[in-house]
């Protein structure tokens, strides 16, 4: 019967639950990359570094204008004079087109051209910091929620340690073999433990919104997710992880494409010590009509069009020019300056990452060895507790150390694998698309 309603309940789940299958870390930067707000922000902001390219925005297109105007008025005049039109009424109309074109502004247009092609680059390099520094988020927040899964489980698996070791207890006292005492100490360290259970549900729940967040996804939306913290031991070398790094590395290319607009906006300063030639051409059309009373309808139409040429040049404007170019050299020195401390920095983070990822690889084997003896520890003073050859509290204590040797070896494999990660964002291996 029991088996019957458990078909039925089964058959009546929606597919899309029966087929729910685990998110692994690929899926993760794969729905990360789609949803992620910074992401599409990012993408957002490089298409616009991307249509300022175009050579209207440089100045090297003309300027066309088209205006136009209407006009009525009335005039009623009581004159003797031959001349006057009495009362008048005049009807207007006319339009201009007019261009505009800079022929030469001292090279100008040019290194603005060049300038927004460099600023294209550096939105594309600004877009992959932002993309990377949002994958390695995603990628902290899903191995933060499997690390806290798997604390769940240890806790999950020492609560049910401390009820076994309850139900002993009182069958010992009640035998005779046993105090009250280890009755309320075992009471005592399962409730502890239940405590310690319910803030590890908690630490998922946080765990679980974070990465939500990350992916883009409402903050509620159920994860099923893979387990695994396993590190696959990489034997980095520490003059590649370097070189990489320098060529690579995405923070280091916005320092160094900073460098090189600062060099186009000194070459747009100094176009203002040449002349400026512009071309202008308009063309209009008017058509007005003045009806009145001694002379009837009177109509005039024109076309009027005009091409000129004009040189400007500077000659003093207080210094103005020299100061912007002091400036700007100023401003250079300054992006030189970043990309060299830039420089230094990622030198040094290579190095510290480096010794960080090997150490925790460390870790992991001492944690290894730690859980192993721990785990025989808690065997052999459960057989002993049960033949009453060991005391509650010397069970308690194997219990509480092969559970923090348990955490440890977690924690440290989740530090290896951010390690890792690290390592890789360093040297731009970090997918991005």
């Amino acid at each position: 019967m029991h088996r019957k309603k458990t078909i039925i309940f089964l058959l009546c789940l929606p597919l899309s639950i029966l087929s729910q299958s685990e998110m692994t870390v690929e899926d993760a930067i794969e729905i990360g990359l789609k949803n992620n707000f910074d992401i599409r922000i990012a993408r957002k902001n490089a298409e616009i570094s991307e249509t300022n390219t175009r050579l209207g925005t440089s100045g090297f297109l003309p300027t066309l204008d088209l205006s136009g105007n209407y006009s009525l008025s009335r005039s009623d005049q009581e004159t003797n004079s031959p001349f006057s039109f009495g009362n008048s009424t005049t009807d207007g109309w006319g339009a201009t087109v007019s261009m505009n074109w800079t022929l030469f502004d001292g090279f100008k247009m040019f290194v603005d051209n060049k300038r927004f092609k460099e600023l294209e680059k550096l939105g594309e390099y600004q877009a992959r910091n932002i993309i990377e520094n949002s994958v390695v988020l995603i990628l902290r927040s899903y191995f933060n929620l499997v690390r806290e899964e798997l604390l769940y489980d240890v806790q999950k698996s020492t609560v049910e340690i401390s009820k076994s070791r309850l139900n002993k207890a009182k069958v010992r006292n009640e035998l005779g073999g046993a105090s009250s005492t280890d009755v309320l100490n075992a009471q005592v360290s399962l409730n502890n433990d239940k405590s310690a259970l319910l803030n590890s549900e908690l630490n998922i729940e946080i765990a679980l919104k974070e990465l939500n967040i990350a992916l883009g996804r409402d903050p509620s939306t159920g994860i099923d997710i893979d387990k695994t913290l396993d590190v696959e031991i990489t034997e980095f070398n520490v003059d590649e992880i370097r070189r990489k790094a320098l060529e690579k590395n995405s923070a280091l290319t916005v320092a160094e494409q900073g460098k090189i607009i600062a060099e186009q906006d000194l070459g747009t300063s100094r176009s203002s010590f040449y002349p400026r030639l512009l071309f202008n051409g308009t063309y209009g059309y008017s058509d007005r009509t003045v009806d009145s009373d001694s002379r009837g309808s009177i109509s005039t139409q024109s076309t009027d069009g005009s091409v000129a040429l004009t040189m400007s040049f500077n000659i003093f404007n207080g210094f103005r020019n020299d100061i912007d170019i002091q400036s700007k050299m100023i401003e250079l020195d300054i992006q030189k300056l970043a990309f060299e401390k830039s420089r230094n920095e990622l030198v040094g983070l290579v190095k510290e990452k480096y010794e960080t990822y090997n150490k925790r690889l460390a870790f992991i084997n001492l944690e290894k060895q730690n859980v192993l003896a721990a785990e025989q520890n808690l065997q052999l003073q459960e057989d002993r507790f049960s033949t009453g050859a060991s005391s509650s509290l010397e069970f308690r204590d194997a219990q509480v150390n092969f559970a923090r040797a348990q955490s440890a070896l977690i924690s440290a494999q989740y530090q290896a694998r951010i390690a890792m990660l690290e390592i890789q964002q360093l040297t731009g291996e970090i997918r991005v698309e």
